[in-house]
């Protein structure tokens, strides 16, 4: 049974490093990134316009960490809404936990106004699951930036519309 958790907690920057780390797509310079937005959640709360999504397996008495989403308003936008990151243990994968994750981040985001959900990945042949993971749940690829991140690795850009034009 999964559980979301919306308050991020002291030990949660560990727990999204090891995540990160342990799934072999990130490189450090990346899980310091991810633990860092992590620190400024925790040091200026809604003000660092980042928000997480934490999901839980209820193991004994306490409960484990098995995925994560960090996602926020863009800036200078009127409803649209980024995911920076959204991290399955590998040994929780394929059970439903990352749909379970985005479920939840685009509930969120629809009771804060939301209407668009922009995710950026990379183009490497490595993340073609991933391609595929965010079509299957209705994300339509809108962009490639060629050579974005290195020569041979460029940006895709997915979206999904989750509330009705106004």
């Amino acid at each position: 049974m999964i559980q979301f958790r919306d308050q991020v907690r002291d030990t949660d920057r560990e727990i999204v490093a090891t995540l990160t780390a342990a799934t072999g797509f990130f490189s450090e310079e990346e899980v310091d990134i991810a633990r860092g937005l992590v620190e400024e959640a925790l040091a200026t709360g809604v003000a660092s316009g980042y928000e997480f999504s934490f999901a839980e397996r209820n193991e004994g008495a306490t409960p484990h960490c098995v995925g994560y989403v960090c996602f926020g308003s863009i800036p200078a936008t009127q409803s649209s809404f980024d995911v920076y990151w959204i991290v399955v243990d590998p040994a929780a994968q394929r059970q439903g936990i990352g749909l379970g994750l985005l479920k939840e981040v685009e509930r969120r985001i629809r009771t804060l106004g939301g209407e668009r959900i922009y995710i950026d990945t990379a183009s490497r042949a490595q993340y073609a699951p991933t391609h595929r993971f965010y079509e299957r749940a209705g994300y339509e690829r809108v962009a490639f930036l060629e050579d974005f991140y290195a020569p041979q690795d460029g940006k895709l850009i997915f979206c999904k519309r989750v509330a009705p034009r106004n």
